[in-house]
């Protein structure tokens, strides 16, 4: 999954910290980040010994904000101002000739879900979510007075009212609905993307993640389920969320009742006939999970 990167470790606590010569410079804007094209297929960030060479490193204290760490590589999130300045055609790389718009471009936030190396696409997509969550978080909900960063915790606070903001983060389900051997797979209605995913929703308020589970499922394909199975969690930053999966078992009546405004198919699949998929996401893993037949904790293993 997109949060697995081999032996590399993320710290994600906060400090009040500056940025080096050789640490990632994050640029964004909605639904695109800022990468370079010299190596084909593989992701490489800015650096700010770059921005510094080139005249664009800006206010040190107000155009880049720490966000995590990879290992020893720290990785800063740019003010739009950087930003903008990086992708101006007058910049330009000293020695090379080169705009610095030419070697680094706008790309979707989707390219990080095949990119490589992993540890930096799954740097680029968290620092995403967070980019969002400064973006959205500049004036204070209660008063809307200006926000500002503490200097302690990641956290938003208004000094007039004293409200503080913590970082987004979404709770979901992922079910895997199951009869025997064979899984109930959907297909989203209304979406771009077209291939095969388990039953998901957002958990409500008031209600338990297994409760979140029950409802999804009766409300898109009209069934009740019981045997609910934990099985493992995926942040998922591209929507801010994280995603609990389970497995369930189908109980009782297993005509499907289709919520059309949510799904566009809802089908019965036999293990052979999961299609085979190394994907980035929990949805993708736990179908190859049924499909090879699971682990030994869980109940519908052969």
């Amino acid at each position: 999954m997109i949060q697995d990167i081999g032996s590399f470790r993320f710290h994600n606590e906060y400090k009040k910290e500056i940025p080096g010569k050789d640490s990632r410079i994050l640029c964004y804007r909605e639904g695109e980040v800022l990468l370079s094209e010299r190596e084909e297929g593989g992701i490489v960030f800015l650096t700010y010994r770059e921005l510094q060479e080139n005249g664009v490193a800006g206010d040190i204290d107000l155009d880049f904000t720490y966000l995590f760490r990879i290992d020893e590589t720290t990785y800063f999130l740019a003010s739009d101002r950087v930003a903008k300045k990086v992708s101006d055609q007058e910049t330009v790389i000293k020695g090379s000739g080169k705009a610095l718009n030419e070697l680094f471009t706008w790309r979707p936030i989707s390219f990080f879900r095949g990119a490589f190396p992993k540890e930096a696409a799954f740097a680029g997509i968290t620092g995403y979510q967070l980019w969002q969550w400064y973006d959205q978080r500049r004036f204070c909900p209660r008063c809307g007075k200006p926000m500002i960063k503490d200097e302690k915790e990641r956290m938003m606070r208004c000094a007039y009212c004293g409200e503080m903001e913590y970082p987004k983060i979404s709770p979901a389900v992922i079910v895997g609905v199951y009869k025997g051997d064979q899984l109930l797979m959907t297909r989203y209605a209304g979406r771009s993307y077209k291939k095969y995913a388990l039953i998901a929703g957002f958990t409500e308020i008031g209600e338990t993640v297994e409760e979140t589970v029950q409802r999804e499922v009766l409300e898109e394909v009209g069934l009740h389920v019981k045997n609910l199975q934990y099985y493992k969690s995926q942040p998922w930053s591209f929507t801010s969320t994280i995603l609990m999966g389970f497995f369930a078992e189908a109980d009782g009546e297993e005509e499907i009742r289709l919520d059309e405004t949510e799904l566009a198919e809802a089908v019965w699949c036999d293990r052979a006939e999961i299609p085979e998929d190394d994907g980035v996401s929990l949805t993708r893993e736990m179908m190859q999970v049924f499909k090879h037949g699971g682990n030994k904790k869980l109940e519908f293993q052969k």
